[in-house]
């Protein structure tokens, strides 16, 4: 099982930061929340601020965890850790990703996700 940290980054406004993979990533084009892979050596929450800085070049606040959702993706599974989280400091740069959107909550569904992230959207909007 592989651990994977991942924001909703929320704006001021109410708006939700997501990505798109780009075409060179496992699932091309899929949105997704951005996030990592947890190391052997750090924490979910350390995971989360260190690759939001490399994939989109900004710095971030922790709010809040969320519930976790495992994914089954045939060749491995997914413990997806969501976290609520505030923009700090900097520029959205993206390095990995293909684009960016603010969206409202309820444009959300309009996304074509992938999967894994699916439970974390419909929790997130369960819980407004």
């Amino acid at each position: 099982m592989i651990a994977v940290s991942c924001a909703l980054i929320i704006s001021q406004n109410g708006k939700i930061l997501v990505a798109q993979r780009s075409l060179s990533m496992h699932l091309p084009l899929k949105w997704e929340f951005p996030g990592g892979k947890v190391e052997a050596d750090e924490s979910a929450e350390a995971c989360l601020i260190r690759e939001i800085r490399e994939e989109l070049g900004v710095e971030i606040g922790i709010l809040k965890k969320m519930a976790e959702s495992i994914h089954d993706q045939g060749k491995q599974i997914i413990r997806l850790i969501p976290f609520q989280c505030v923009l700090i400091s900097g520029e959205i740069q993206l390095t990995e990703h293909a684009a960016f959107l603010w969206l409202l909550p309820a444009e959300l569904v309009k996304l074509d996700w992938a999967e894994a992230d699916l439970p974390i959207v419909k929790d997130y909007l369960n819980s407004l």
